[in-house]
């Protein structure tokens, strides 16, 4: 299905930001923050908790504005105003994350979370806009297009890092200098690719103006919260998401510090991330052919059995093999997942109240977010394995499937 103009401009968003996601998130300033902390005396298992906890706390902050924030963008030209605050926030903080002097990893850590507030809130409103870009019958495939493309754009970006760091003349991680200059590149990478979207998509759906718009968005939210009821389906979904979405995103931030907790290597660390992102692109999209083929349901239930099954085998990590093999894995499905859920939650909730109902759709995902790398967390430090951490998890997956089994099929005639 082709996209118009508007559309490919949402999608490289998620290409915009891919660059953090990989680079900051999950793949360089981990194993940089692990580095910088255990030179500081940090323990290897403290340092890996410390991370978590930090994950924890930015997206503690978003999940409980979000849903104000989402509240105030669904008035007349909100929406991209605080898409622009929240991504220049993040833009901004990622480049200061390479001003930081290497001996202050505390320091270090808040500009990280106040980087991932920016990227976190902005991903908020990034969602909302789908309703505004998009109909039901194009949904499934644009949000899955959206992940697919965001994952692309991550292996170039990461390819980029890999060069910088090749040219070095170092080829290691470990070079803090090499680290530093990432995080430019991550920043840059965001702010050039942010540019369609600025230009290109405007708020489509919108509540009527309103002279007091912060007053008035506490109280739809409030109203939104005591009349649920009315929106049974969207209601559970979220319910069900809160759970499986958890194990999903909880995966993406600690999977770094599990692989160097095993012993492997750094460089085999990086090309495990760059496949997996290479497999995310193709199934991404193979997600969207899924739902539309059968339906976005059956594509979720697919995702979360997967998931369920990737957490019990990391019970059996013992080797570099099979950390591959359960990278692999998740790339089958991470896109997937993610995309379907959005589509699907999408189609259950009035348009002109959109960014509401994603706001309450990101701060169930950022509540599990922080209740998954506590959870990891804090088993790790008890158990000494953060493989036994990672199992843990499939808890989560099991609960947002059997709550996500009740939910009725999905008409999409509204």
């Amino acid at each position: 299905m082709g996209f118009n103009k508007k559309q490919w401009s949402w999608i490289f968003y998620d290409w915009a930001n891919s660059g953090y996601g990989i680079i900051v998130t999950t793949a360089v300033l981990p194993v940089y923050f692990k580095s910088v902390a255990q030179n500081a005396g940090v323990s290897q298992a403290n340092a890996t908790a410390f991370w978590g906890y930090a994950n924890s706390f930015g997206t503690l902050i978003v999940s409980v504005l979000a849903p104000v924030l989402g509240a105030l963008a669904d008035y007349p030209h909100h929406k991209k105003k605080l898409l622009s605050y929240f991504s220049f926030l993040g833009i901004i903080m990622t480049f200061g994350l390479a001003l930081v002097p290497p001996s202050q990893w505390h320091l270090l850590l808040g500009v990280f979370i106040l980087s991932i507030i920016g990227y976190s809130a902005g991903n908020l409103f990034y969602d909302s806009f789908l309703t505004d870009v998009s109909d039901n019958r194009q949904m499934d495939s644009l949000s899955s297009n959206g992940y697919a493309f965001g994952y692309l754009g991550g292996v170039l970006a990461f390819i980029l890092f890999l060069v910088l760091q090749l040219t070095s003349g170092f080829g290691m991680l470990f070079s803090y200098g090499v680290a530093r200059w990432s995080f430019l590149l991550a920043a840059v990478w965001w702010l050039i690719f942010f540019i369609p979207m600025l230009k290109n998509v405007r708020q489509v759906y919108s509540l009527p103006e309103n002279p007091h718009p912060i007053t008035s968005s506490f109280k739809r939210v409030w109203m939104t919260i005591t009349h649920l009821k009315k929106y049974k389906a969207a209601a559970w979904f979220l319910v069900a998401y809160f759970f499986y979405i958890d194990g999903v995103d909880t995966i993406f931030t600690m999977a770094t510090s599990i692989g160097m907790d095993m012993g492997i290597s750094t460089t085999i660390l990086m090309l495990v991330l760059l496949v997996v992102q290479l497999v995310a692109f193709p199934f991404s999209i193979l997600y969207g052919w899924i739902a539309n083929r059968f339906s976005a349901r059956k594509g979720i239930l697919l995702a979360i059995v997967l998931y369920f099954g990737i957490c019990l085998y990391a019970l059996k990590l013992h080797s570099a093999v099979d950390f591959w093999i359960l990278a692999v894995l998740v790339g089958t499905s991470q896109g997937g997942i993610q995309a379907l859920s959005r589509s699907y939650f999408g189609k259950l909730i009035p348009k002109d109240s959109g960014s509401e109902f994603f706001g309450f759709y990101n701060i169930l995902g950022k509540f599990s977010a922080v209740m998954g790398p506590v959870l990891v967390g804090i088993v790790t430090q008890v158990t000494g394995k953060s493989t036994i951490g990672a199992a843990s998890l499939s808890i989560l997956f099991m609960i947002g499937l059997a709550i996500f089994l009740m939910l009725p099929r999905l008409t999409t005639s509204k």
